[in-house]
Formats: structure tokens, C-alpha cells, sequence
């Protein structure tokens, strides 16, 4: 059987270019392209050694590891030792999720069970099974790009999460606690007061308000509603709050203050002392996320609760 080791060695160079590629953006390090292309080059070296009298010291565990070490310092440099280790581990995650769904792909794709003369056979072709190259030229970027999908995927969720935190809102001695999200998008004020307002899903708070508030809701252009006896106790409490919607005309909001609310921020609880609460009809986050939208003037206002 006669092997090629130029496309050998240039396929290894192209899938550990890609490989390194795919490290820097799952840690968002600057990617330059002749430091991955030496990186990729040294890593070439390897599949090129082990056809030469040095395979048996190559194909040891520790020189595998000195390689992978030599490829990531060619390709991210070395600035701190923290740096390097984390361009390191994430080579190696990188490598084990594209190889692994390789081969995970392969195995799955494979029939190790028929029928024949009514007798239920299985065979197996052990660890040897060799990989066609037409596989692996289309499954390594087809990994690769799903790879790339779920690493941005996963950034974009823990981003999202790094900005939820638990909001506890007070009504008549009834605490309630919620998830919510900060967003910089929500700049809404009691236009009187100037105090900043936490949109928040009426189906969390509607046990504690009374009926006559939530059956007014969503809120209509008439105010008479206002003035009933049964909401003269939540009177002092409520303020309309206009806001304008992208592309509609403008509206109103259903606010009320509440007794106290608190946040619990970069695990430290703040209490607002200056707040509104809008009440919002619609679910905030479709899968359940977050209950609150954070005015993030809240959490610079929000004054650290002492353990007294």
C-alpha cells in the first residue's frame, strides 16, 4: 500500500491550523494567521517523524505532550503562565471534541449487526477500523463548524447569565423573589419623579395586587379606573409611565412602588431605595431565563446591605 506523506502532512497541517483557529475564537484571542500556520507546521512535523527512525521516541506520551506544547507557544506566544496554560487546555478540549466526534460519527454510521439464516450475527472490526479520507474531508469541517456554533453559543448564554442575578421585591410584608435580567436597553422613568423602573411579568406579582388593578390591565387610554374605593390603599402607589416602542406609537405603563427592593449583585445584596416596579402582560424570556428586567440604574443606586 503506498502512502503519500506530502497529502499526509498537508492534511495535518490544514486540520491543526483549523484546530488552532477554533481555540482562539472559543477564547476570543487574536487570531495571526503565520503564528497558526507555524503552529500547524510543527504539528505537521510529528506525522512526518513517525515515518522515520525516530517513531518509536515520537509516538511516546511525553513527547506528543512537548509537541502540543511547542504548537501552542508557536501559535499564542507565552505572556504569563496562566495564559499559556489556558491556550493549552483549550487546544486539547478543542481536539478531543472534533477528534472524538469524529469518531463517534463513524462508529454510529457503522452496521455491527445482520441477520443471516435466521441467526442475529454482530462483528466488529475492533480500534482498526480504518477512516476513509473522503470521510474525514467532509465530517472534519462539518464538526468543525458545529463546534464553532456551540462555542459561540455557550459564550453568548454565559454572557446572558453573567447579567441575571435574584431580585427580592416586598409588597404590604410579601416577598417575591425573582431572576432578573440587567439591560442597558431599559432607560424607562417616572417622568415626574425620574425614578428608574424594573419592567417586571405580572403573572409573578398579580397574588399580591388587588383584582380591580390586575383586571385593568393591559393598560387603556381611560384613567377613571383610577379613583375606585377598592384601590384607594394603592393610590400613593401608582404611576403611569409613558415609553415608545421601534415602530409604534406611544404607550403607557402601569407602575407601582414597592416596599423595598433588593438585588443580589457580584454576591452582595443592594437595597434600592428609589424604585418602580411596571408591571409587563407578556412573558419576558421565552425559555424561563430571567422574570425582571433591571433598570441598571438600580444596581449603581443599589447601597450594600451590612450584615446588621
Amino acid at each position: 500500500m503506498a502512502v503519500y506523506l506530502d497529502v499526509v502532512w498537508l492534511l495535518n497541517v490544514c486540520f491543526d491550523s483549523l484546530l488552532l483557529w477554533l481555540t482562539a475564537i472559543m477564547l476570543k484571542r487574536a487570531v495571526v494567521w503565520w503564528r497558526v500556520l507555524l503552529g500547524a507546521f510543527i504539528g505537521g512535523l510529528l506525522v512526518v517523524m513517525m515515518f522515520t527512525p525516530f517513531s518509536p521516541y515520537v509516538q511516546h506520551p511525553v513527547s506528543k505532550i512537548v509537541f502540543s506544547l511547542l504548537i501552542v507557544f508557536a501559535a499564542f506566544g507565552f505572556k504569563r503562565i496562566r495564559y499559556f496554560l489556558e491556550n493549552l487546555f483549550a487546544f486539547y478540549f478543542v481536539t478531543f471534541t472534533v477528534g472524538g466526534g469524529m469518531i463517534a460519527v463513524h462508529y454510529f454510521l457503522q452496521q455491527q449487526m445482520n441477520i443471516h439464516n435466521g441467526m442475529l450475527m454482530t462483528h466488529s472490526l475492533g480500534v482498526g477500523d480504518p477512516v476513509s479520507w473522503t470521510f474525514v474531508l467532509l465530517g472534519f469541517p462539518a464538526l468543525w463548524i458545529f463546534s464553532r456554533a456551540r462555542i459561540n453559543g455557550i459564550r453568548e448564554k454565559k454572557l446572558r447569565f453573567e447579567h441575571i442575578i435574584d431580585v427580592l421585591i416586598v409588597f404590604d410584608g410579601v416577598p417575591i423573589q425573582l431572576r432578573g435580567l440587567i439591560d442597558s436597553g431599559n432607560q424607562l422613568y417616572d417622568p415626574l419623579t425620574k425614578t428608574p423602573v424594573m419592567i417586571v411579568e405580572m403573572d409573578k406579582v398579580k397574588k399580591v395586587l388587588p383584582e380591580e388593578l390586575v383586571g385593568h390591565l393591559p393598560f387603556a387610554a381611560s384613567m377613571d379606573w383610577l379613583h375606585q374605593a377598592q384601590l384607594e390603599k394603592w393610590a400613593p402607589r401608582l404611576r403611569i409611565v409613558p415609553y415608545r416602542v421601534v415602530g409604534s406609537e406611544q404607550r403607557f405603563l402601569v407602575a407601582i412602588k414597592p416596599d423595598r427592593i433588593m438585588l443580589c449583585y457580584e454576591q452582595q445584596w443592594l437595597e434600592v431605595e428609589k424604585g418602580l416596579i411596571g408591571l409587563n402582560e407578556t412573558n419576558l424570556s421565552g425559555d424561563g431565563e430571567y422574570e425582571c428586567i433591571v433598570h441598571p440604574k438600580m444596581v449603581q443606586m443599589g447601597k450594600q446591605i451590612t450584615a446588621s
